[in-house]
């Protein structure tokens, strides 16, 4: 059953080339940036959202209170987090991001400005049973180890309320503005990885009552206030499909977004998802994560002549994979070579690529410096031309989704 929000925007057959984009160069603008109506529920929320995944690992409070800070002076004010932040996982930074942004909003008395969405996270590995542990005891601090009880978490009625409510212990809030489902309960190709594999799929999991119960639990936050709107990430076209029809059968509100990997290097969506997620179908607004490859489509592993000591693929080798494969460094070159040709940076390129396509919410942007946030909060307000995304989907054609595992 369709949506009966709002549409989001204007469908054009034509698709992003309907109305070609101009290139600014004029970045550092005082001009507020463009904001988004996610799935027409009236939360809107600025192109550019803030990513803090290596808040806790790469950055330290003074140094991720710092890079806060100045998102709020551009009117970034919209904030991603998870339970399971930062990344990788780990026990000794457990809890970490989600308490330092609980203590960047008692520090600042700024939470009532903030758009601030977290996530619950889907079942994993005994490796990671802490997040479970974790959520039953909010009160733990970095670092601290919990009991192994050999469980794992799970999306449960029980469990999904009990993780809501440690989030919200840990970032001193009473409410969050977006609540994700992390990843699926169910089997699905994840993180790099596309193709279905039938023997993979969980034996005696009742997918559909899973989802029912997920909705359900939902639905009760909804209405107690804890949460004001939801959305899925990592998700299929079928697993969309199947929450709206749980949503339409319990009553419960749809999402409004879904956090998917997306960038010139991944761009499944287009195929994968557009349709479901279009203002005529389930009206889903896509916010974009890994919009740069992790840090690949900067071009600093390319440039030997930048620094990346301390990048993400250098410090966690075999830490997503996917985004410094061949493929997508033979990708990232020819990326490279059109944004010089064009005079922008490769940054500059991808981030607008990504702001300007049609289902955009926002782009999630990280940094662990000052400089990388100002390059990546300004390169989100580039316009393209129709002659560079004419560009960008010729070199799409010749390398496609390179992004993979499989």
């Amino acid at each position: 059953q369709p949506s009966s929000r709002p549409a989001h925007h204007p469908y054009s057959p034509l698709g992003d080339h309907a109305h070609p984009p101009r290139i600014r160069t004029n970045f550092a603008s005082a001009m507020p940036l463009r904001t988004v109506d996610l799935g027409g529920s009236g939360l809107k929320v600025p192109i550019v959202c803030m990513g803090t995944m290596t808040m806790g690992e790469q950055t330290n409070e003074q140094e991720s209170f710092e890079l806060l800070d100045y998102c709020m002076e551009r009117g970034v004010n919209f904030i991603d987090t998870a339970e399971l932040y930062p990344v990788p996982p780990c026990l000794k930074n457990n809890n970490a991001t989600e308490i330092m942004l609980g203590n960047w909003f008692e520090s600042r008395k700024n939470r009532e400005k903030v758009i601030l969405a977290t996530k619950v996270s889907g079942p994993s590995d005994l490796k990671r049973s802490y997040i479970k542990a974790r959520r039953s005891d909010p009160r733990m601090t970095v670092g601290e180890v919990p009991p192994n009880d050999g469980s794992e978490p799970h999306l449960t009625r029980d469990q999904i309320l009990e993780a809501c409510a440690a989030s919200l212990v840990r970032m001193k809030t009473d409410y969050i503005d977006l609540y994700q489902i992390h990843w699926p309960e169910r089997y699905a190709p994840l993180w790099g990885s596309r193709q279905y594999i039938a023997g993979k799929e969980k034996p005696g999991l009742d997918v559909v009552a899973n989802i029912e119960e997920t909705v359900g639990a939902i639905g009760e936050l909804l209405r107690s206030g804890k949460i004001r709107h939801w959305g899925l990430s990592n998700e299929t076209t079928y697993g969309v499909c199947l929450y709206a029809q749980a949503c339409a059968k319990l009553g419960v509100v749809g999402p409004i977004t879904i956090q998917n990997d997306f960038s010139l290097v991944s761009r499944q969506f287009d195929t994968e998802l557009a349709e479901a997620c279009a203002p005529a179908a389930y009206n889903i607004h896509l916010l974009a994560y890994g919009p740069l490859a992790g840090g690949t489509l900067t071009g600093k592993y390319h440039d030997k002549h930048m620094a990346v000591d301390k990048a993400r693929h250098t410090l966690f080798k075999d830490f997503q994979s996917r985004y410094h494969c061949p493929r997508t460094m033979e990708a990232t070159s020819k990326y490279m070579e059109l944004a010089k040709s064009k005079n922008l940076t490769v940054t500059q390129l991808a981030l607008a690529w990504c702001a300007n396509r049609w289902y955009m919410g926002s782009v999630i942007i990280g940094a662990t410096t000052m400089e990388q946030l100002k390059e990546n909060i300004d390169a989100c307000e580039v316009e393209l031309d129709e002659e560079t995304c004419k560009a960008v989907d010729a070199i799409h054609l010749e390398i496609r989704n390179p992004n993979s595992t499989d």
